[in-house]
């Protein structure tokens, strides 16, 4: 999968590439700047998406990163509490027939 991520976003860099220098000449010419200054904000775009895909995961999103690192450690959390009120509840009926 991280493969594919990459010659997908290998492939969308050289997209980028193209459409960037097609702007680039189209901004030279006076007469299509109007053309020209739009396809370069969408070439910034898909460079960011091509590096995006070529980043791993983490890099590349950390905000979800971190929403899934935290459902984790949440997930963890409630199974110690659990296994720490088992043992109190235990510990509490071996102390009601001590002292029954």
């Amino acid at each position: 999968m991280r493969l594919l991520r990459g010659v997908g976003g290998a492939g969308l860099w050289i997209v980028a590439s193209l459409l960037g220098l097609v702007g680039v000449i189209l901004c030279v010419t006076v007469i299509l700047l109007p053309v020209g200054i739009p396809l370069l904000k969408t070439t910034g775009r898909l460079f960011r998406h091509a590096v995006q895909l070529m980043l791993p995961r983490a890099l590349a999103h950390p905000v979800n990163e971190l929403g899934r690192a935290a459902k984790k450690q949440d997930r963890q959390m409630t199974h110690a509490m659990d296994d720490t009120t088992k043992r109190a509840r235990k510990t509490a009926q071996k102390m009601r027939k001590r002292i029954a």
